[in-house]
């Protein structure tokens, strides 16, 4: 795409805290059921950006945007106002950096080499093609039962 587009992001260890904050946390937070946005408004990046974040940490990575693509409209901002209003000490902690850092190191670790990654089994949009020519999941991404 044109990089344009909006996505929050969350290191899995931040989203992990915030988990634990809504198992313990009381009904006078929030009441009995709650549905928040879990995230900082700081971390709501444009693809571009974030993409321009990775090569920086990766040598001899380019960057390839579409300028002349049809604007995605699968673009949002989100607003963790509330959150960080009920949950202060649980907001994400781990920065942009640190946690594409985080996955450089993982993929390193993992000798990670596949320059035909876009066609392996890590990419999702295989896997949901799998899970649905196997029955598994219906047009509609839901499971089958």
């Amino acid at each position: 795409s044109d990089g344009s587009p909006w996505r929050p992001l969350i290191d899995v260890e931040d989203m992990a805290r915030a988990i634990n904050w809504a198992c313990v946390r009381s009904e006078d937070v929030g009441g009995r059921v709650l549905s928040v946005n879990t995230g900082s408004n700081i971390s709501n990046y444009q693809v571009r950006d974030f993409a321009e974040m990775v090569s920086a940490q990766i040598p001899r990575c380019t960057i390839s945007l579409n300028t002349d693509a049809v604007p995605d409209k699968r673009s949002y901002r989100v607003d963790f106002s509330l959150f960080e209003k009920l949950a202060p000490d649980h907001t994400p902690k781990v920065s942009l950096e640190n946690s594409i850092q985080r996955l450089i190191e993982g993929f390193d670790k993992m000798n990670f080499n596949n320059s035909n990654y876009r066609n392996s089994s890590y990419m999702r949009l295989y896997i949901l093609k799998a899970l649905q020519s196997g029955g598994k999941i219906d047009s509609d991404l839901r499971w089958k039962s």
